[in-house]
């Protein structure tokens, strides 16, 4: 019995040995918070997110294998995250922030409302950001600008209002830009018209624009002039305006007319005019 406790031992330790290396590592606690107070914010009406539990939260990922739908791994962190057309609804959690080694984040084609959230600014390695075809509202975050990596940024198809902020234009590494179908309004900034490395060339096509009725300056047309009077506006003022005229002027003759009638008569003919 005694010869056989050395091979026991050894049995036991490669069994502990096994279990610690097939355990699910747990998640980093930035990422549990990201992903946990996502699916909060979030409306799920088709279960697409059935799996986005608490207990998976806790270990997202082991190395590069996700246990989660629509996230992707790198190294143990979200790298990814791409929840593309589940009909989602709900608005932008601002704990996505805390998903720091994000780099492409794809929410498009759902029914997300609100605002996005300034803080996803502190994603310094985000080089994808589609928010396309949602309901998302009020103004584009200038603070966007210190995600230095971003090269493709895709808001069109939203309610999104205010300026376009001059700050994007300043991304080096941008090279896809839509924010066609707003509200937006104001000049585009100039920085989209041109490459950062030969400002001969076009940057941005009309396309990446279009839809906002309040957006003007190349590549769209320029503002219109007496705050976008039309010509057949401008055409009816001036014959309402002349028309206006001849009334007056007629009247004034026919006042004066009558006027001078009754300067002329004779004592006692009033009665016969």
């Amino acid at each position: 019995m005694m010869a056989m406790l050395p091979p026991l031992r050894a049995v036991v330790t490669v069994l502990h040995l096994l279990a610690l290396v097939t355990r699910p590592a747990l998640s980093d606690p930035n990422d549990e918070a990201c992903l946990s107070n996502l699916r909060r914010s979030l409306t799920d009406p088709g279960n697409r997110l059935r799996n986005w539990t608490a207990a998976t939260f806790v270990a997202s990922c082991n190395g590069f294998t996700s246990y989660l739908h629509g996230v992707t791994c790198n190294n143990g962190r979200v790298y990814k995250l791409a929840l593309p057309g589940l009909t989602l609804g709900g608005s932008l959690s601002p704990y996505l922030a805390n998903c720091t080694n994000l780099q492409s984040l794809d929410l498009s084609s759902n029914a997300l409302t609100g605002p996005i959230p300034p803080q996803l600014s502190t994603l310094l390695n985000l080089a994808v950001l589609n928010l396309s075809a949602n309901r998302l509202s009020g103004p584009i975050p200038p603070q966007l600008a210190l995600c230095a990596y971003l090269n493709f940024i895709d808001l069109h198809a939203n309610l999104l209002s205010g300026t376009i902020p001059e700050q994007l234009g300043r991304l080096a590494r941008l090279s896809a830009f839509d924010v066609s179908y707003n509200r937006l309004e104001g000049p585009i900034p100039a920085l989209f018209a041109n490459r950062s490395d030969d400002l001969s060339l076009p940057r941005f096509n009309a396309s990446s624009f279009v839809g906002n009725r309040g957006l003007y300056g190349y590549p769209l047309p320029p503002e219109r002039g007496g705050r976008g009077l039309s010509v057949p506006a401008i055409v009816g003022i001036g014959l309402g305006s002349g028309l206006l005229s001849l009334v007056l002027s007629f009247t004034a003759v026919c006042v004066w007319l009558r006027a001078t009638e009754r300067t002329t008569m004779a004592p006692g003919e009033e009665g016969k005019v």
